[in-house]
């Protein structure tokens, strides 16, 4: 990472508890599209400190905001607005101001856009209101009680009252969803007499004990944890590597490093690429420490979301698993975090404040001055670099947990071991599906591709329905009767006759998803138990734990799914994997695609054979001479490595060279091209640094707007920070483009 890990000029002010003395003004930080704070007057009477949460006024509106800083005293006092009130919230910490600031000058993203992800929930800044539960009066009506006229005592009601009999007292949704009643009926209880309400604590976040005792590890195990203890006892800043095979129990290794920070009464963040890896792993982790973590990502209720911002900002939330925004919240004392799965693609934010979440959460250890773990199978090779360089402490774990196996991993060769006409599984696959399922086992076949089929022609004039809005193929999902985008969501009803040329009956799926691969599992093995698993159907963490829980229990034999099922999972019976497309991330020009491939389909054959069963892995490719192939099935994942950091290395990319793009987009396609191209025509040029492009971007029209990217290649050790801000004030951009930086990319569509 380029940019040093100081306190930026602007806004760099003392801790938080510094009062800001008889100064009649504070600089308050919007979270809006501002690249520097407002100055307001503090009224007689009230007292602020930097990291306060305020009221202010802007225009004819009232915003919330924090307060940064002393003002800057450019602007009258006389025509200052004044704070509206300060919010009964603990103050943003000193540590995560600075981390705001150096978060917006790496990204070169506004700093009230930064500030926005942290404040991401305004109502956490009221004060909870009372939750409303009830509870009996008595369990027998008391003497000469009288029924209300017409109240009758239904069997609804009975099954509401024998609740509260024994148990605590509970909200009405609560005691309708387990009575199985309407709200009404409570209603009706309480009018009668019988129940009364009472005022709970709405904030109903566990408290895992550190004190729990977990499972007996391995010496390798027990080793590394041991490391992991140290790191965290020395309360210093320490990047840790934990890099172990698939089943090797590395969520154990690194629950013994969150034992020792939750001893030391410091708070703890667990960061998960998808939602779809806590279901499993939050169970997992209750057992482990009596209690369940606190959950952060965006299939969370609102009210969930206030209460867990609030106690994390009061350190009652001592543990967060969550998605790459909880890296944002305002941790009283965070004093470990955990990158689980580091390597994987759905750490970078896109959209927005365009940012890397394994990247920022080192930063944000390091201004922590606290250990930051990063855990994987198959590391980033930016990751795997900086431990073989001695920047990061590596701790390996080169061998399953139990005894158990690494699965043999076959290749099928597509071109000799052809599958029959319109059919995805080929022969020796189909066989060893039969065999396993013989043996009473469980086989996963794995296609990461969404839906029926990527694309639909046309068979009798070659039309292909494209998505509108974006340069795609709208993709047909059979089950839901729809054709979907699956960049901007836009969805239609399947059609019955070609949209160009009219005719009836020519519309063809051409190409599998996962929906066409069940279709073929259900011909082959009727009898089997089968099921798919992906992201569109499975909606939200308990659908997926469901899920979860059918497999283990062993209630489905065939798991036909995506990436969602890849990783992290752990099935004793799953002993056969098939992979159906082995080759589809290698496509295209991106960087990463080899490197991507490998992890992915790693991770993939890494679900087999995780019991006491041998597991075996078939890959289906037309290039079984691929590096990625031969790696994948010798299990030489360090010689897949060099190889391919050489080929990087060659050429300076990174992690040997830096990158950054500008991303211009707008609805206006001509204004577009005209901006970028005045771009390039600006663009920096030495003997170091290079610009290509502009072109436009492989989704050349994505959301309606289209689309031209440059990028910037520099020397691995060169800040493209200053040079890139240098670079755009040269040219005026319309007010309808918009120009986006960012830096180290990490996907080039």
């Amino acid at each position: 990472m380029g940019a040093s890990l100081t306190r930026s000029g602007a806004g760099a002010i003392g801790g938080q508890g510094d009062l800001l003395g008889p100064e009649v003004r504070v600089s308050v930080m919007l979270p809006l599209p501002l690249r520097e704070a407002y100055d307001y007057r503090v009224p007689p009477g009230m007292t602020l400190a930097p990291g306060d949460f305020v009221e202010v006024p802007l225009g004819p509106r009232r915003v919330h905001g924090v307060v940064w800083g002393d003002g800057a005293g450019a602007v009258d006092s006389g025509r200052l607005k004044a704070v509206v009130r300060r919010f009964d919230v603990p103050p943003m910490p000193e540590v995560q101001r600075r981390f705001i600031e150096w978060v917006a000058a790496y990204t070169m993203t506004l700093p009230g856009m930064v500030l926005k992800m942290a404040v991401s929930v305004p109502a956490a800044l009221e004060p909870p209101r009372p939750l409303v539960a009830y509870q009996r009066i008595n369990a027998e009506p008391p003497a000469g009680f009288k029924m209300p006229p017409g109240f009758k005592m239904t069997d609804a009601r009975r099954r509401v009252l024998a609740l509260l009999d024994d148990g605590p007292a509970r909200t009405a949704t609560e005691l309708a969803e387990e009575a199985g009643c309407g709200v009404t009926v409570v209603r009706g209880l309480t009018e009668a007499g019988l129940l009364e309400p009472v005022m709970l604590n709405p904030t109903r976040i566990g408290r895992p004990d550190w004190t729990a005792d977990g499972p007996s590890l391995s010496p390798d195990q027990a080793a590394a944890a041991r490391v992991l203890r140290e790191k965290v006892e020395q309360r210093v800043y320490a990047p840790i590597l934990l890099d172990g095979v698939t089943g090797s129990g590395k969520t154990e290794v690194y629950y013994e490093a969150i034992s020792a920070a939750l001893k030391a009464g410091r708070q703890v963040l667990v960061l998960l690429p998808e939602i779809a890896l806590s279901a499993q792993g939050l169970d997992r982790f209750a057992r482990r420490f009596g209690a369940p973590p606190a959950e952060w990502h965006s299939d969370l209720t609102g009210a969930a979301r206030r209460d867990t911002w609030r106690a994390v900002a009061n350190g009652e939330a001592t543990v967060v698993v969550g998605a790459r925004s909880a890296l944002f919240l305002p941790y009283r004392d965070l004093g470990l975090i955990i990158v689980d799965e580091e390597h994987d693609a759905a750490y970078k934010q896109e959209d927005g404040a365009i940012y890397h979440a394994r990247d920022m959460a080192v930063a944000r250890a390091h201004l922590g001055g606290f250990p930051i773990v990063l855990v994987s199978a198959t590391p980033s090779l930016e990751t795997q670099i900086n431990a073989d360089t001695g920047r990061y402490t590596r701790i390996h774990l080169p061998a399953r947990h139990g005894g158990a196996v690494l699965p043999e991993v076959k290749l099928i060769d597509l071109r000799a071991d052809r599958p029959p006409a319109r059919h995805w599984l080929a022969p020796t696959l189909r066989k060893a599906l039969q065999a396993t399922l013989d043996e009473g086992e469980q086989a996963m076949l794995f296609l990461n591709r969404r839906g029926y089929a990527p694309l639909t022609l046309c068979r009798a004039c070659g039309h292909r329905l494209q998505c509108p809005n974006c340069t795609a193929w709208l993709v047909e999902h059979r089950l839901a009767r729809k054709l979907q985008c699956h960049h901007c969501g836009l969805q239609q009803p399947i059609m019955d006759k070609c949209p160009n040329c009219f005719e009836e009956g020519t519309l063809a799926a051409c190409g599998p998803g996962v929906e066409r691969v069940h279709e073929e599992v259900l011909e082959l093995f009727p009898k089997a138990r089968s099921a798919i698993m992906a992201s569109d159907t499975l909606f939200g963490p308990r659908a997926i734990q469901e899920m979860i829980r059918k497999i283990a229990d062993h209630e489905l034999d065939i798991i036909i799914g995506t990436q969602v099922m890849a990783k992290g999972h752990h099935f004793p019976m799953l002993t056969l994997v098939g992979v159906v497309d082995g080759d589809l991330g290698l496509a295209g020009g991106d960087l990463r695609a080899a490197e991507r491939t490998y992890q992915l389909l790693h991770q993939v054959a890494g679900r087999a054979g995780r019991g006491q069963r041998p597991g075996t892995v078939y890959l289906q490719t037309y290039m079984p001479e691929h590096p990625v192939m031969q790696a994948l099935a010798v299990h030489d994942r360090d010689g897949f490595y060099q190889l391919e950091a050489e080929m990087r290395m060659e050429v300076a990319m990174p992690p040997f060279g830096r990158l950054a793009a500008i991303i211009v987009s707008g609805e206006d396609a001509a204004l577009v091209e005209r901006t970028a191209m005045a771009l390039g025509r600006a663009a920096p040029r030495s003997d170091t640094v290079a610009v290509l492009g502009p072109a436009p971007a492989p989704l050349a029209l994505l959301r309606g707007r289209h689309r031209r990217r440059l990028l910037l290649k520099a020397p691995r050790n060169m800040a493209v920070q200053p040079l890139i801000a240098g670079w755009l004030e040269q040219v005026e951009v319309p007010a309808s483009v918009r120009v986006q930086v960012d830096v180290d990319p990490y996907s080039f569509m």
